[in-house]
């Protein structure tokens, strides 16, 4: 779902960025201006002295346009930091039990959970991610099942078993899941 946000809404500012980008420097380089266009010509000025002083005698006009303008901005950044962020946990911080901590790669430990998850009787495939912080690992598995196996069971198994082998071999108190199960389709085959 955010993924579908962002990439629309880079869409819909991209898109228009382009076109407002674009019309101004047409009308820069000597193109005739669009019928929707704000001025008449290349020689006109954004603002004129006129628009630049309409508001200057009402106290409310600068606060509120630098007001709206930090919290543009305050959104912008928000908007970089979630894009830019790190969804898959590098690392695991692994209590070793005397005082210290050891680092275990997120991708071995993932390797190892989608491994024993997929040797579970009926797991056709099996895909794990790491997400959360090094102290507090979280997963997400996607286990893709037979047709003949029962979900709960399998579902049992997987935290019998593997996510509770990983959280107590990497000294975790939990290591909460997040457990997407889908079917697999096999195609129909004629039988004579």
């Amino acid at each position: 779902m955010l993924r579908t946000v962002n990439r629309v809404l880079l869409g819909v500012v991209g898109l228009v960025l382009v076109v407002v980008g674009g019309s101004v420097l047409a009308v820069g380089l000597g193109a005739p201006a669009p019928s929707w266009w704000i001025h008449d010509s290349r020689h006109d000025v954004l603002l004129s002295d006129a628009e630049r002083t309409r508001w200057r005698d009402a106290d409310w006009w600068w606060p509120t346009v630098l007001a709206v303008l930090a919290v543009l901005v305050l959104l912008g950044l928000w908007w970089l930091t979630a894009v830019l962020r790190r969804h898959r946990l590098s690392e695991v911080l692994v209590d070793t039990g005397d005082g210290e901590g050891a680092l275990l790669r997120g991708r071995a430990l993932e390797g190892v959970l989608a491994g024993h998850a997929g040797e579970l009787d009926g797991v056709a495939d099996a895909h794990v991610l790491l997400t959360g912080r090094p102290s507090a690992p979280e997963t997400r598995v996607r286990l893709r099942l037979e047709p003949h196996v029962d979900p709960g069971a399998a579902l049992d198994d997987l935290t019998s078993g593997a996510l509770a082998r990983a959280r107590d071999s990497a000294g975790l108190a939990s290591l909460p899941a997040e457990v997407r199960l889908k079917g697999v389709k096999h195609r129909a085959e004629r039988v004579s």
